[in-house]
């Protein structure tokens, strides 16, 4: 279920993530991007997730997505 849940959560975030940093991709690399961030966020917000449940893990997995895609931007294209 675990797998799931990363998979759904990264799908969305990663969809709201290039939506807000205005970039175009398709399905396969906005999960990726959205999985990646989940994991970024899930390390830099750990504490939170434990104090605030899911929706501080969306919020992370949001937050890693859009800091993904900056590193992206800046330093690969």
């Amino acid at each position: 279920m675990g797998i799931v849940w990363l998979i759904i959560v990264g799908a969305a975030a990663g969809f709201l993530a290039t939506r807000f940093m205005d970039m175009e991709t398709n399905v396969i690399t906005t999960v990726a991007i959205g999985i990646g961030g989940a994991l970024m966020g899930g390390l830099l917000l750990g504490l939170l997730k434990g104090l605030l449940g899911m929706a501080a893990g969306f919020v992370g997995a949001l937050l890693g997505a859009v800091l993904l895609i900056w590193i992206w931007q800046t330093y690969f294209s």
